[in-house]
């Protein structure tokens, strides 16, 4: 099979903040190179470019223990790291998306869009998809988890300063 006649995947996850108001949900989100303080990773910094500008690129990374294979084996620790790049945002309609670049988890492609939408009278809901090449050693549902327990993670930890200031 040639690259270009491998399926895409495509996935989106959604998660309400039905108390959290869509601006300051937004306002998290767009500050590109803090990701680590809403989604559980360790590290999250600035690379190149300019601060909410396209072509600004994060680096984030995690250190991972591995379990070993066999009685005698011990545990390894890796760091997992990715260089993303912002590819565009826009205020007005809350919304961004980014690509993974350079990275150690597999990614040959992956593009995501992160969009904000306002729900009911004050409470906002995120929505973010993505596009990606198949990941060797992973499934679909591999990613899609998540995507899903990361989108999870970081509408609890917005709630929470949100609306406790």
């Amino acid at each position: 099979m040639t690259e270009e006649s491998t399926p895409k995947w495509k996935g989106k996850a959604m998660a309400e903040l039905p108390a959290t108001d869509p601006q300051l949900t937004w306002e998290v989100l767009e500050d590109f190179c803090n990701v680590h303080k809403w989604l559980p990773i360790e590290t999250c910094y600035h690379v190149e470019g300019l601060s909410g500008q396209p072509g600004l690129v994060r680096y984030c990374a995690s250190t991972v223990e591995e379990e070993g294979v066999g009685d005698d084996a011990e545990k390894t620790t890796t760091i997992k790291w990715a260089k993303e790049k912002l590819l565009e945002i826009d205020p007005v309609q809350r919304c961004l998306t980014y690509e993974v670049g350079e990275n150690n988890l597999g990614f040959k492609s992956y593009v995501a869009t992160i969009k904000v939408f306002p729900m009911n009278q004050d409470g906002s809901k995120i929505e973010w998809s993505f596009v990606s090449d198949p990941v060797q050693g992973w499934s679909f549902q591999d990613l899609n988890s998540l995507i899903e327990s990361y989108l999870e993670f970081m509408v609890k930890k917005i709630e929470l300063a949100c609306n406790t200031n």
